[in-house]
């Protein structure tokens, strides 16, 4: 008989394929990376379980439980269960807190012929490890902050440089009033969390010594909330800051949020691609009216629109530059130089892309050495 194991930090180290048990609106409110939703319970019944528990105890919640789980409902869910050890023989599966459920789920599974461990204490136990592990790294891990004016560029090098982690990329967005994508698709903010969580601990395994590269974050990345330990690292770490001329940026701000954005907008919406693509520029540029002032915005907002009948006509998007160097100049850099300046973070470089993942592996090397 296989153990049943409270090794998490192997889980996640080697990334054990899970099967969660538990309903699927508690999966989609967090989870972790290696895991697949293949519930004992589905939300209805969830529901009507609890609402008995609270009226009649956990015997008469049990006897509910049996009740709902016919024959039928019964094969189905053991026969996902099998087929998911066939692939993952080296799996574990969870409940909430490792008890009820996650132990049916076990007998059920031994019952079929398959013994199948799992994992004590739970998520709710994983996920108060990945939490107080997260908070670890915010203390122990050195970082480096990739900085610079918008539009520099710094995710693309950011993900250039050995032992970097890209919380945008996790987040899936791009941390600003641009930055979502066609889906407005993101990780709920314990996903997102657990996921950083995860990588740090990779990287604190393999690699103790050497510092983690991570770009220049706000709190707020889309709709994630930052947890405090981890924003006053950030606050903390020393910048390399990504030196790049103004029109470089405005070019690259036009692949990023044009020219890569578009085929999505055409893959999701189809005959609508244009208004939904046209709604995503105006509305977000509609979002820091306020602090673009009245004139400025007006100024922007028109550049844009003919800017996109353009880009739907021909493809090209330079019509979008002059409105996009309206809003680096007069909006985006102003704020960034007046946050550096609140700031006054330690910098420990400035230059062109080329110099700064030279001067990063340098930096990389030496730290290694000490």
């Amino acid at each position: 008989m296989l153990e049943d194991t409270d090794d998490f930090r192997r889980l996640f180290l080697r990334d054990v394929p899970l099967i969660d048990v538990r309903a699927p609106i508690e999966f989609a409110q967090g989870a972790f990376p290696m895991s697949t939703n293949l519930a004992l319970l589905d939300d209805e019944q969830r529901e009507q379980i609890g609402i008995r528990y609270k009226q009649a105890g956990q015997e008469e919640a049990v006897r509910l439980g049996l009740e709902l789980a016919t024959p039928e409902i019964r094969a189905q869910r053991v026969q996902q269960w099998l087929d998911f050890s066939k692939l993952h023989p080296d799996g574990c599966l969870y409940c909430f807190r490792g008890g009820l459920r996650s132990r049916t789920a076990q007998q059920w599974m031994r019952e079929a012929g398959v013994d199948y461990p799992l994992v004590s204490g739970g998520y709710k136990a994983m996920r108060r490890f990945l939490i107080d592990e997260l908070e670890r790294s915010a203390r122990e891990v050195t970082l480096v902050c990739v900085s610079g004016l918008t539009g520099v560029g710094k995710t693309r090098v950011l993900r250039k440089i050995r032992h970097h982690i890209d919380f945008e990329g996790l987040a899936n967005h791009r941390g600003s009033a641009f930055g979502r994508d066609a889906l407005d698709r993101q990780p709920s903010v314990i996903d997102w969390e657990n996921r950083v969580s995860i990588e740090f601990l990779k990287h604190r395994a393999s690699f103790p010594e050497r510092p983690v590269f991570v770009e220049d974050e706000g709190r707020h990345i889309g709709r994630i909330n930052m947890p405090e330990c981890l924003f006053d690292a950030l606050l903390r770490a020393p910048r390399a800051i990504l030196q790049v001329d103004i029109e470089s940026r405005i070019r690259l701000i036009g692949e990023d949020y044009i020219q890569h954005n578009w085929p999505a907008y055409q893959r999701s919406y189809g005959d609508a691609a244009e208004q939904e693509f046209s709604r995503f520029v105006l509305d977000n540029l509609a979002r820091i009216q306020k602090r673009l002032g009245g004139e400025r915005y007006r100024k922007v907002r028109r550049c844009f629109e003919r800017a996109l009948r353009l880009f739907f006509e021909t493809g090209q998007v330079t019509a979008f530059y002059d409105g996009i160097q309206t809003l680096l100049e007069e909006y985006y850099d102003p704020m960034y130089r007046y946050q550096i300046k609140s700031k006054q973070p330690d910098i420990v470089f400035e230059g062109p892309e080329s110099e700064l993942l030279q001067w990063a592996e340098d930096y990389r090397a030496a730290r290694t050495n000490k």
